[in-house]
């Protein structure tokens, strides 16, 4: 583990194989992983549609975790903003975010050092594909095009 405290960040409505992944990720550099799981009201305002509220995915997503990563300290907090904790929390070091919102951490950083911190150490995993090549997501999930992990259940 390289970092004492590592950030992760999502809407985790369908827990799939990309989520573990980003996870796994978090796991292996931080003791500590900081995991914002996007509000209600941000998924509104980001136009997203979700099968699960809050309460149900941050539910799901703790289950999972204490599951797989038995002994290890993580915590769970709400995002009401695109940045969370990362911009107001210097304990942070790190975070762990996929090649789909690697763009968002030039801004995140710019923000942090503008306030006096250090810039976060940003972490790419690789967005993972589905048999079909495509990337597997929530809303292929919801779609019923993939399962959770990436296997083709009907074609697009």
């Amino acid at each position: 583990m390289r970092y004492r405290v590592v950030a992760v960040g999502g809407t985790f409505d369908i827990l799939h194989k990309g989520h573990i992944a980003l996870l796994d990720k978090a796991f292996e550099v931080g003791k500590h992983v900081l995991i914002g799981v996007t509000s209600d009201s941000l998924v509104a305002r980001m136009g997203k549609s979700i099968v699960n509220d809050y309460s149900r995915r941050v539910r799901n997503l703790s289950s999972m975790l204490v599951s797989r990563y038995p002994s290890r300290r993580f915590d769970i907090i709400m995002l009401d903003d695109e940045f969370g904790p990362t911009v107001t929390d210097p304990s942070i070091e790190a975070i762990v975010v996929s090649k789909e919102t690697e763009h968002k951490c030039k801004r995140l950083n710019e923000i942090r050092e503008a306030k006096g911190m250090k810039p976060l150490h940003i972490i790419v995993i690789d967005l993972l594909l589905a048999d079909d090549g495509e990337r597997i997501s929530s809303s292929r999930i919801r779609a019923g095009e993939i399962d959770v992990d990436g296997r083709v259940l009907r074609a697009r």
